[in-house]
């Protein structure tokens, strides 16, 4: 009966309840559960299993460019880190209010660990996270208007509860990519967050945007009421590779 019952849940596809059901009879603690018990154990396998899965899916669709931690952030006096704050942004409850982050400071000072560790908080909450990196993001938009994918892409992006804009500033907008960004920007604006790097301070991304009244409009849209992380101190990479 029990070799069916295994059978059963496997084409099933109930893999919590397969494999829970499946170490309870090896070890023979079937015997110390009552019929409700051993229920309760299996469905609580078998949705703990489908969660995990579940955030394993949207991990994965965000492509993350690190595999970060909360718990793995440096907090050192030095890189001015206000713990408090980054546990509040931790809990993502940003997010359903439709705020932003800026994570603004020199290069390898830790923002892109730092958005990417507060995407993975968003993923186990349950949140649709994808993750870019700006130009990478602007080039291949730039392709997607040539080959007719564009609207698609731009869906994709709209559809994602929050956005991880990773090394934003790094070259100027040109003219469709400013449009662009533009059309990202509004999209988003009161319906979902974004989280923004940058080497440069807020004030320079007039520049690297352009065109004053678009430049206008983008920032007041992202930067009105945005959480600000600015991040301090020497280089994370440098000072790795002098310990190595």
């Amino acid at each position: 009966m029990n070799t069916d019952t295994l059978d059963k849940l496997r084409k099933l596809k109930f893999f919590g309840m397969f494999h829970a059901f499946k170490s309870s009879l090896e070890t023979g603690k079937t015997n110390d559960y009552t019929a409700d018990e051993l229920l309760a154990q299996l469905i609580d396998a078998e949705w703990d299993y489908r969660e995990n899965r579940r955030v394993d899916r949207q991990i994965l669709y965000a492509r993350f460019r690190y595999k970060a931690s909360i718990e793995d952030v440096h907090y050192h006096a030095e890189r001015s880190i206000d713990r408090n704050q980054v546990m509040r942004l931790a809990d993502c409850t940003f997010i359903p209010r439709n705020e932003n982050l800026l994570i603004t400071g020199s290069t390898g000072i830790g923002k892109s660990y730092l958005a990417s560790a507060i995407g993975y908080q968003a993923c186990i909450m349950g949140y649709k996270v994808l993750y870019a990196s700006t130009p990478k993001l602007f080039a291949k938009l730039k392709m997607a208007k040539a080959d007719g994918s564009y609207i698609k892409e731009i869906a994709k992006i709209e559809r994602q509860q929050l956005l991880i804009l990773d090394d934003f500033g790094i070259q100027p907008f040109a003219a469709q990519s400013r449009a662009t960004l533009m059309e990202i920007i509004e999209d988003r604006h009161g319906k979902a967050s974004l989280i923004i790097t940058s080497q440069l301070p807020v004030n320079k991304w007039y520049e690297v945007i352009g065109e004053k009244t678009i430049a206008d409009a983008i920032l007041d849209r992202i930067v009105h009421d945005a959480h600000r992380l600015e991040l301090k101190g020497e280089s994370m990479r440098k000072n790795a590779n002098r310990n190595n």
